[in-house]
């Protein structure tokens, strides 16, 4: 009985000081739980992930050939340089956890009340990322992903930022345990065409304990940043 009042306690006071993020909240959990919101609005999940690989492969002293967004949401990022070692394990390793560490210095920012610098930041990012796609599919999906997020930056009120921004957050968070979900209920179908079986190729770590690793990583940045975000 004290821990229901407890936790009542705890979401009336939520409700009293932080309604929008829980509204933003909620809105990102049905759009990743809907399959029909899901299946529209994945590509933003997957432009975070393959901007991972991107990043850390530049990061690696990789060279980048290009990043392609498919219609089915899937992705893939070429880099060019050795086919073994260190780099090329980064590489593979950068993108499922991408979208999770994004939303974590998101929540750092939202919670910090600068929901307007976070999605200029965001902006700059998309920016980047659209040097680098090479199909039209992709070039039209982080443009359309740019323009909202430019009209919200440019012309919405500062509530409304807020909880764009914190939606955004919830989202790449909930979106990044869900493409978790998703490579481990498809890894038979998969096999050997993922991050975590190629990553298993090349350390000899077998595919599922990569995949629960992300797994981790995905589910520890939901708890990181809800304690950001409403505390």
């Amino acid at each position: 009985m004290d821990l229901l009042e407890t936790a009542g306690d705890t979401l009336t006071r939520l409700l009293g000081e932080r309604p929008l993020v829980l509204l933003a909240a909620v809105l990102a959990l049905l759009a990743v739980a809907w399959p029909m919101s899901w299946r529209w609005t994945r590509t933003v999940v997957t432009i975070a992930h393959e901007g991972g690989h991107a990043l850390v492969a530049v990061l690696a002293g990789r060279g980048l050939t290009g990043i392609r967004l498919h219609a089915d949401t899937s992705g893939l990022t070429v880099s060019t340089g050795a086919r073994r070692g260190p780099g090329l394990v980064a590489t593979f390793l950068g993108g499922y956890p991408a979208p999770s560490l994004l939303a974590v210095g998101g929540a750092a920012l939202v919670a910090a009340d600068r929901a307007a610098l976070m999605l200029w930041i965001a902006l700059g990012l998309l920016a980047a990322t659209l040097v680098h796609v090479r199909n039209l599919f992709g070039v039209v999906s982080v443009l359309a992903t740019g323009a909202l997020v430019a009209a919200v930056s440019w012309w919405g009120t500062p509530r409304l930022q807020d909880g764009f921004a914190a939606a955004l957050v919830w989202f790449l968070l909930f979106g990044g345990v869900q493409a978790v979900r998703e490579l481990w209920r498809g890894r038979r179908r998969t096999r050997g065409a993922s991050d975590a079986d190629m990553l298993a190729s090349l350390t000899r770590v077998p595919s599922g304990i990569w995949t629960g690793t992300f797994g981790l990583v995905s589910v520890a940045a939901v708890i990181v940043a809800a304690g950001l975000m409403l505390t």
